[in-house]
């Protein structure tokens, strides 16, 4: 069984932002390689969080609304230690890690389906660890 890892480097300029990395993630798995097996995509970070959606105006608009409602910013313990216990949570109910098949050297995902890195406490560089498996 091959292996490739590759982190990807990535910016956020805002306090919360959907930033799409499909393209980057497609291009580590070209280079891996690697024609068919897993592609793991994960965020060593606990205030980031990666989703497989579509990458639309209105719906990135619709997720950062959903973000604001359910973890509001206000009235957390951990905010006594850093301000930011709204994104600590985010990221625990929507996860670090989002796991792909590679076929044909390429990622299967839905027609509408983008990778997107869920910034929650930027703005940050933020590291996204690519493994590619097979």
């Amino acid at each position: 069984m091959a292996s490739y890892i590759e982190t990807l480097r990535v910016r956020s300029k805002e306090r919360i932002q959907v930033i799409d990395i499909t393209g980057d993630v497609e291009a580590i798995v070209r280079r891996s390689g690697i024609s068919e097996g897993i592609c793991l995509v994960h965020l060593p970070h606990a205030t980031a969080a990666l989703v497989a959606n579509e990458n639309e105006r209105g719906l990135i608009n619709d997720m950062i609304r959903k973000i604001r409602e359910e973890f509001v910013r206000e009235g957390w313990e951990h905010d006594r230690i850093d301000d930011n216990a709204y994104a600590h949570l985010a990221s625990s109910f929507i996860g670090p890690s989002r796991a792909f098949p590679v076929f044909s050297g390429r990622i299967l995902r839905g027609t509408w389906q983008s990778i997107l890195l869920i910034e929650l406490d930027g703005p940050r560089e933020r590291n996204v660890v690519v493994t590619v498996v097979g």
